[in-house]
C-alpha cells in the first residue's frame, strides 16, 4: 500500500471517529440527561449529519 493511500485512511479514520464522537455525546443526552439537555439534540443532530455526509463524501472522493 502507498504512502498516499495510508494517509488517505487515516485521514479517513479521523473523520469517521469525529461523526462518532457526536454520536456518542447524542447518546450520552439521549441515555443520562435528556430531560435537562435535549435542546442541545437538534445542533447535535445537523453536526453529526454533516460529519457523516463529510465521510462519504472523503470516500467516494479518493475511492475509499
Amino acid at each position: 500500500m502507498s504512502e498516499d493511500m495510508k494517509e488517505l485512511k487515516k485521514e479517513l479514520a479521523k473523520r469517521k471517529r469525529i461523526a462518532m464522537e457526536i454520536a456518542s455525546e447524542i447518546h450520552d443526552i439521549v441515555e443520562d440527561t435528556i430531560w435537562t439537555n435535549h435542546f442541545k439534540l437538534p445542533q447535535l443532530s445537523q453536526k453529526l449529519l454533516a460529519a457523516v455526509e463529510e465521510v462519504h463524501a472523503f470516500a467516494a472522493e479518493h475511492g475509499l
